[in-house]
């Protein structure tokens, strides 16, 4: 089944600009489309407990270098 979509001249030129050599409209919306979601599933290396445990642990190294970035900024005013 096919369906067709208006858009602008300069939507289509955006669009054209991030097609990949060979890629149809269809496969290019196609991934633009893709949540997470979608890229987990297939992935599919992860189950929920695996994907849980590395949500928590990228969260605490985002804590940890933000910390740490708050921590540089803070010596570098003191220079100043």
């Amino acid at each position: 089944m096919s369906s067709s979509i208006r858009i602008s001249e300069e939507t289509k030129r955006k669009l054209e600009a991030r097609k990949r050599e060979g890629e149809s409209f269809d496969d290019l919306l196609d991934r633009l489309a893709r949540t997470e979601k979608d890229v987990e599933e297939m992935g599919g290396w992860l189950d929920e407990d695996e994907a849980e445990k590395l949500e928590e642990h990228v969260q605490e190294k985002r804590e940890e270098l933000n910390e740490s970035l708050k921590q540089r900024k803070g010596r570098t005013d003191d220079r100043s």
